[in-house]
Formats: C-alpha cells, structure tokens, sequence
C-alpha cells in the first residue's frame, strides 16, 4: 500500500518533470511547424520514451535511494505525461488560436496531395481523404488542443508500461549490483 506522502512525492516530481516534459513537446511542436522539411521535431518526439526514464531514474535515485516498484514507476511515468498533456495542451490552444492563421492545416493538406496519388494506386478511396480533410479544417482550435492531449495521455499510457519495466529497481537487485 503506497502512503500518502509518497503518493504526495511522486506526484511533485511528477509534476516538475512533466513541466520539463512539456518544453520538450513544444519544442518538438514548433519545429515540426517551423521546419518542416527537418527530421528534428520528430527526433524530439521520438525522445519522449527515453527523457521520461532519464527523469524516472533521477527520481528514483534521488528520492527512493535507487528502489522503486513497478508500479511506482508506472504511476510516476503515467502523471509526468499527464501533466505534460496539459500543459501543451495549453500551449497548443494558444499556438491554434492566436498564431497559427491556418499554417498547420496548410501542412497537412500539402502533404496529404503528395501522398494521395499512392492511397489512389492502392484502391483506397481518395474523396473519403478530401471529406476528412474538410472536417479536420472545421476543428476549433479548443478541439485541436484536445486531440492532441488525448492522443499524448493515450500513448503516454501505453509508453509506461514499458518504461517503468526497464526502470523499476528492488532492494536485493540493488544489493547485488553494489557487491
């Protein structure tokens, strides 16, 4: 059973880290706009896996004394993604409603038209892509914002399982690694 100050504990750096987390996501966001033709935004999204287990292992370290359960860990991994949702959430929102003047929509239209001639040799129906499109052109910048963070907690859910498998240290692992 976890106590309530750990559970405060791990709540805090969750916190913190997800704040970090978050810069991380903004960055990679406003290079996936800004430099489109560059792989850097998708690298640094790539690095989500591996920035929350760095995080994880100094949280682990720092205030566990290197133990730290699974599903400690999973805990911690799940709030840090949670609370960096948020607030690239927010941050999106803002992106969407004040700066974007339909730039991202823009992309994806563009890219969409480069890779509709392969959706049409494969048989799949390209006025159902057009249709799409549309839709998606009608979102608000609120609905944007809360795709986004949706697919972010989603993904982040399924990403800490893993991270808190390659993370989690017990007390006789830890004994036999210092001997």
């Amino acid at each position: 059973m976890i106590k309530l100050e750990n559970f405060i504990q791990l709540k805090a750096f969750a916190r913190q880290d997800g704040a970090l987390l978050s810069l991380l996501w903004i960055v990679s966001f406003a290079a996936t706009i800004y430099a489109p033709q560059t792989p850097i935004g998708n690298i640094l999204a790539l690095a989500t896996p591996f920035f929350i287990g760095w995080r994880l292992i100094k949280f682990r370290n720092y205030a566990l004394d290197g133990i730290i359960s699974f599903r400690r860990g999973f805990a911690y991994s799940i709030y840090t993604v949670f609370y960096a949702s948020v607030i690239f959430a927010i941050i999106q929102y803002l992106y969407f409603r004040f700066l974007d003047n339909n730039m991202f929509m823009t992309m994806i239209t563009e890219t969409m038209k480069n890779i509709m001639p392969v959706y049409a040799e494969n048989g799949l129906p390209v006025d159902e892509i057009n249709k799409e499109l549309s839709m998606m052109a009608e979102l608000t910048p609120i609905q944007w914002a809360f795709m986004f963070m949706i697919q972010n907690i989603f993904i982040g859910f399924i990403i800490s399982i893993p991270i808190a498998a390659v993370c989690m240290r017990n007390a006789a692992r830890k004994i036999k690694i210092n001997n």
